[in-house]
């Protein structure tokens, strides 16, 4: 049995750059660690521990394997030729279809990024899987995974069978960063690369971007003086706009 923990899949939408024309640029933005990923990490080593499987990273496009490799993830495998890409459902086709080539895989746990959020749940769509999101910790019983998720103002605990795609978010920063020496020795582990063709995965332009355009803000308004004033002032404009 493996585990398979995905890592590094997503652009980080700060790095992008946006045009005065409105068009986005993103060829300055890598694959980076998202604020879930260090809690995927956490959630899939437990798990992986408690079944007695073999946990593989998975990251897409230049997202550097050293990352998980010095936080205790056994062995990595890349798509290193994944595009750039903002399509979730892409994605989530790279990535699964990596799982697949993995081969014995029953559990993926992947950082349920805010960001990119269709990707977790499309993953499982295109396994055939029930996927459970917003995981913040979960454990190995009976041969089931027991998570914990919150909702709303309380704490939810489910369970699912396997297999099964597990979105976990992060509760807290994390507790503790590797050093310099568990980097080091990372980057001295092999790393399996799997190219697009090879997952059969040559044509990824279903949805295309026809444009982008800034959005117009409206003229902002300042009405000065006590609140019954401004208040008057307020009502006044807003019928004068055909609001009231």
């Amino acid at each position: 049995m493996k585990s398979v923990v995905a890592y590094k899949w997503a652009r980080d939408p700060e790095d992008a750059a946006v045009r005065s024309d409105g068009t986005v640029d993103w060829r300055g933005a890598k694959m980076t660690a998202g604020d879930d990923d260090p809690a995927a990490i956490a959630v899939a080593t437990t798990l992986a521990a408690g079944a007695g499987a073999t946990l593989v990273g998975l990251t897409i496009g230049d997202g550097d394997a050293t990352w998980a490799l010095a936080r205790g993830i056994e062995s990595a495998v890349s798509v290193p030729d994944a595009p750039f890409l903002a399509d979730n459902a892409a994605t989530a086709g790279i990535l699964a279809a990596a799982v697949r080539s993995i081969g014995d895989v029953d559990l993926v746990v992947i950082g349920d990024a805010e960001a990119y959020p269709g990707v977790a749940a499309a993953i499982a769509g295109i396994l055939g899987w029930p996927a459970l999101l917003g995981v913040s910790e979960a454990a190995f019983a009976d041969g089931r995974v027991v998570a914990v998720r919150r909702m709303g103002a309380s704490e939810q605990t489910v369970d699912i069978g396997l297999p099964a795609v597990i979105g976990a978010v992060s509760a807290s920063a994390e507790k503790q960063a590797p050093g310099m020496k568990e980097v080091l020795a990372a980057r001295r582990r092999p790393v399996t690369a799997i190219p697009l063709a090879t997952l059969g995965l040559a044509a990824l332009d279903r949805v295309r971007s026809r444009a982008t355009s800034v959005p117009e803000t409206g003229t902002a308004r300042i009405f000065d003086g006590d609140a019954a004033a401004s208040a008057t002032q307020l009502v006044a404009a807003l019928r004068a706009d055909g609001v009231l």
